[in-house]
């Protein structure tokens, strides 16, 4: 079972900040200080043992209608390509941990976690702290010029994590210390708070293209003046560039190869190129990196996830990617490593130091503030850390709140990251297991732990099992927009998902096979 761990506002933020929080509310009168002082004291249960136990219960009721359905034809005003994409019979009457209520009374099983952004599930007890700071008077303060007390904690966090210093251990503010001073290479140091993930994302572009052009006019000569910056990327199986995702800014689109016309014109100019590299080829990558630094060229970045989720959740392999690291390195060329889809999945936070990778970029999001908030950070190093915040990268993105729902989703996973491992890998077993028991409609189980995706012959195929399933009211995705992609399905539980949660959606798919 999971650990569970009480904490309280005060338990999280420290007593200084608390007291002067309570306070404030008691100056401004909307509290008495005994209501304050409750508030900033309670501890709160982060998954108690009856809470996994009733996760584990409500299976027995997926698929099952147990509320009344709405039949209300309110169609609001959608776009046409999001009213093709609704499912309008699982919109949420409610929900609670890894289970939703659809307007059609039926009981769901969110085997993808809401699209990754509930991480932690539904009505994740250990959040109730959010609603309490909120009683308290904490604001959600969005500005770049508000950097409060816990969203200053959270950046301290992230860091210590990014680094693999434990917040517990004894001497963690000195090894935090020592590494925020730091100037040396490859080393993570510096926090940018922005809304999502494909803003983190532009970010580190924006940062990258620095060494190549000047932001204004009043900053210094870029390093590399005068060359081409080229952008090497996960390339498909035909070997264009939508093996990779990167966010919806027009700029990150273009390296996922969107807005092909108006590329074109940008890489005729001169301006940048993006150059996709295979998947686990490490002399593909090598050629290609060779290639790029000659002549005008330069390379100005590496951009990649460990497991594309947006591409059948195929895993690129640690060596490919040590390899591929040293020859950056080798290269001056900065690395960003997409943990918006891995990022908090697995024991220490961050997959990319279980590989033993050092990237100048790490972009997080969608699992770190469980669904509460739309929060993405990207950490960099001293290095890059080469443009103006409020002139260049984000006006907004500083909330006290969703930075305190990160700290309590850290909390909780760094406090069960054993658990989370096991229970990653009963579930990655038992999508090989259907593989072997089912070869002649499977070809392959990809992912890694919660992050899965199985393998079919055709889209059709795909698409016919992913009905089924959804028949059964179990959540999966396939990956049918992506014409060059093998035909997949998408599988991403929640993080508190109990042993008898992913055994029913295991069992599902079988069934539906």
């Amino acid at each position: 079972m999971f650990k569970n761990i009480s904490l309280s506002l005060a338990d999280i933020t420290g007593r200084e900040y608390i007291n002067g929080i309570i306070d404030g509310a008691c100056f401004f009168g909307t509290l008495t200080r005994d209501e304050a002082e409750a508030l900033a004291y309670e501890k709160v249960d982060f998954y108690p043992v009856e809470a996994q136990l009733r996760n584990s219960e409500l299976v027995s009721f997926v698929g099952r209608e147990v509320v009344k359905s709405v039949t209300d034809p309110n169609d609001g005003a959608p776009t046409d390509a999001f009213r093709h994409a609704e499912n309008r019979l699982a919109a949420p009457l409610g929900a609670y941990g890894c289970y939703r209520l659809g307007e059609d009374g039926k009981l769901y099983l969110t085997g993808k976690s809401e699209h990754y952004h509930a991480s932690l599930g539904h009505s994740f007890p250990g959040y109730r702290l959010i609603d309490m700071a909120r009683r308290l008077g904490i604001p959600n303060a969005t500005h770049n010029n508000t950097r409060g007390y816990i969203t200053r904690l959270c950046e301290k966090r992230i860091v210590e994590y990014a680094n693999g210093i434990s917040p517990d251990e004894t001497n963690a503010d000195e090894r935090f210390a020592a590494v925020a001073a730091s100037h040396e290479p490859h080393v993570l140091n510096r926090v940018i708070n922005l809304e999502t993930g494909s803003l983190g994302v532009e970010a580190g572009v924006k940062m990258m293209l620095r060494r190549f052009y000047r932001c204004s006019p009043v900053t210094e000569e870029p390093s590399y003046a005068g060359k081409t910056p080229v952008f090497l990327v996960m390339s498909d199986t035909s070997g264009g560039k939508t093996g990779n995702y990167h966010g919806t800014t027009v700029l990150t689109q273009t390296f996922r190869g969107l807005w092909n016309e108006f590329y074109g014109e940008i890489e005729k100019a001169g301006i940048y190129k993006v150059v996709p590299v295979k998947p686990n080829d490490i002399g593909d990558f090598e050629a290609k990196i060779t290639e790029y630094n000659k002549g005008n060229y330069k390379t100005a970045g590496f951009l990649h996830e460990i497991i594309m989720m947006n591409y059948g959740a195929l895993r690129l392999t640690k060596d490919y990617l040590s390899r591929a690291y040293e020859l950056c390195h080798a290269n001056d060329t900065p690395v960003l490593v997409d943990e918006i889809q891995t990022g908090m999945w697995y024991d220490g936070l961050f997959l990319f130091r279980k590989y033993g990778l050092q990237p100048d970029f790490a972009v997080i999001g969608k699992g770190f503030p469980g669904g509460e908030f739309p929060a993405s950070r990207i950490v960099t190093t001293a290095e890059y850390d080469n443009l103006d915040q409020f002139g260049a990268l984000v006006t907004n993105g500083q909330e006290e709140l969703a930075s305190l729902a990160y700290l309590i989703t850290m909390a909780f996973v760094g406090a069960n990251g054993d658990e989370l491992e096991r229970l990653g890998k009963m579930f990655e077993d038992g999508m090989k297991e259907l593989v072997a028991k089912h070869s002649g409609k499977l070809t392959a189980a990809e992912g890694l732990g919660h992050e899965a995706a199985l393998y079919f012959h055709t889209v059709d195929e795909a698409a016919k099992f992913t009905s089924a399933l959804h028949e059964k009211c179990i959540d999966a995705s396939a990956q049918l927009y992506k014409k060059n992609c093998v035909p997949a399905v998408l599988f991403k539980p929640p993080v508190i998902s109990t042993e008898a949660v992913l055994q029913k959606i295991i069992e599902a798919v079988d069934s539906s096979l």
